[in-house]
């Protein structure tokens, strides 16, 4: 499970990376490396990126749920 935990966050990274290269800089990285936005190999990119968030919302609910995210900010706090 720790796997593609890490492989779907590694995704979401690629994936707001590459959002952010477009709002920037108007720069598609996907597409541009892989022959355009309608490439299969780009809708395939596109494709698990957008399910890799998605799985990502689990972990971030499970933390909510325990509490965990702020658990670890008041941890960070103290001195």
């Amino acid at each position: 499970m720790k796997a593609i935990n890490l492989t779907t966050l590694l995704l979401v990274i690629i994936g707001g990376l590459n959002w952010g290269l477009v709002g920037i800089a108007n720069i598609d990285l996907v597409a541009t490396l892989f022959g355009g936005q309608q490439a299969t190999v780009s809708r395939i990119i596109y494709l698990l990126v957008g399910i890799s968030a998605l799985w990502q919302l689990f972990p971030l609910m499970r933390a909510a749920s325990i509490d965990e995210a702020h658990a670890e900010a008041g941890l960070r706090l103290r001195p």
